[in-house]
């Protein structure tokens, strides 16, 4: 059974805490100089107030001391708060090396999931406890937001690209997922729910799972299919550059620009294939836009990043 929908969201991943601390830290430091300036507007307002028409006011010349004071130290806080808030930003914006991938893709109005051994789920989520999990998210259509309340991790699901976002989740339970983001009349349907397990009993449910393959397996038979591997072959002699260690290199373009192949690159090679041509390579791969869903194209990246030197 779910969790309701309480005014703060269960603690359930490894950064929630300490998101929560963040927040309540900043909302302390506002809330306190929102009181303190309310109360010295009113508080002067009224000892100043002029009485008499005669009244003239006094020359103020101010204080140095003073100045300093309310300039030093709203600016030590904001420091605190940039510097808190930007090293909690960057460790979610790079997921770890050891993370487990798992695939989504937001559509109209439902979430599509892949596990890496092949499993499938509409809407719902199962994930190990105490495991990084890297998010690899897409979109068919509108823009969309995967968002998960109890870990605190949310992240725009962009049509035309690729986003990631990683947690770690840390209590066994049921939890809401949301798209945060508007989308069409059903948005508010679009909705799901993540299961954290223990371990063991992940590995159960992926064992009962069903599988119509693995990303990587369906990916080398998409390949095949649309006659990749005829162009892309594991030497320089095809008409098109090798795919082999590809992933994560850098690669020199016709236009003399040198770009990294990340999983960006990859998936816009295949959907507008004379985007960013090859130095070397003439323009002939055909556009596949329209072709290949983006559940295909997150198995076609999948099976490329596998391909390695020996």
């Amino acid at each position: 059974m779910q969790t309701p929908i309480p005014l703060f969201p269960p603690n359930a991943s490894s950064v929630a805490t300490e998101m929560d601390l963040l927040y309540l830290f900043i909302v302390a430091v506002c809330g306190f100089f929102t009181i303190l300036v309310t109360a010295m507007v009113v508080y002067f307002a009224i000892k100043y107030k002029r009485r008499h028409p005669d009244d003239v006011g006094e020359d103020i010349h101010g204080s140095l001391a003073l100045e300093l004071t309310w300039t030093i130290i709203p600016f030590i806080l904001s420091l605190v708060m940039f510097v808190w808030g930007a090293s909690l930003f960057y460790r979610l914006a790079k997921p770890p090396a050891d993370a487990m991938d798992i695939f989504v893709v937001g559509k109209q109005w439902m979430w599509k999931v892949q596990h890496p051994e092949g499993v499938r789920e509409i809407n719902e989520l199962h994930v190990p406890a105490g495991r990084n999990v890297r998010i690899t998210l897409g979109s068919e259509d509108v823009l969309h937001d995967y968002s998960i309340p109890a870990f605190r991790v949310k992240m725009d699901a962009v049509p035309g690209k690729w986003t990631t976002m990683w947690f770690k989740a840390t209590v066994p339970g049921v939890y809401h997922i949301f798209c945060a983001e508007y989308c069409g009349t059903k948005h508010s349907g679009m909705i799901g729910q993540v299961t954290v397990m223990t371990p063991q009993d992940y590995e159960i449910w992926l064992s009962g799972g069903r599988s119509s393959g693995s990303a990587v397996e369906n990916g080398e038979r998409l390949f095949a299919e649309l006659a990749c591997i005829t162009c892309h072959k594991t030497d320089s002699s095809g008409r098109g550059p090798t795919l082999i260690g590809i992933f994560g290199s850098k690669v020199p373009l016709a236009d003399g620009r040198e770009v990294t192949a990340d999983e960006n690159y990859l998936r816009e090679s295949i959907m507008d294939s004379q985007a960013k041509v090859v130095k070397g390579y003439q323009p002939i791969m055909p556009a596949f836009q329209g072709r290949v869903s983006e559940e295909h194209l997150l198995q076609l990246v999948a099976y490329i990043k596998t391909l390695k030197k020996k």
